[in-house]
């Protein structure tokens, strides 16, 4: 079991600024946003998909999408190795690759390149880094 950083991060909110490049808010409306283009690339993969078990089957995430997104953004503000990102996650460094790759991806998709670039860089308060 992982711990859940995303929980750390709920109890502690004036943490976030400082850990991610994102206040708390902010990482709040990402999450959503990036949920939203979750459930788009898994609709788009379950239409190609030829099913050979049901849909349901098969062994469950290890990260919450919360923690998934916190790595990302954590990777993204200080380029800790996936080693140590895997350390901090209990998953392993390949895990934790993967998820990064899999977010970065949907995150250069969802977002234009401008906004992108805020979010591995965020110096600014209060602003507004995604489309509603």
């Amino acid at each position: 079991m992982s711990h859940d950083i995303y929980k750390l991060i709920c109890q502690k909110p004036k943490d976030c600024k400082r850990l991610m490049g994102v206040n708390f808010e902010q990482l709040e409306e990402l999450i959503e946003h990036c949920k939203r283009l979750h459930q788009i690339k898994q609709e788009e993969i379950e239409n190609q998909k030829k099913r050979v078990i049901r849909a349901g089957g098969g062994q469950s995430p290890i990260l919450t999408l919360e923690n998934q997104i916190i790595l990302t953004l954590l990777y993204l503000r200080h380029y800790l190795t996936f080693q140590l990102l895997g350390l901090m996650f209990h998953i392993s460094e390949s895990t934790a690759h993967n998820v990064f790759n899999y977010w970065q991806i949907l995150l250069e998709e969802g977002l234009s390149p401008s906004l992108l670039e805020q979010v591995k860089s965020t110096r600014r308060l209060g602003l507004k880094l995604w489309p509603n």
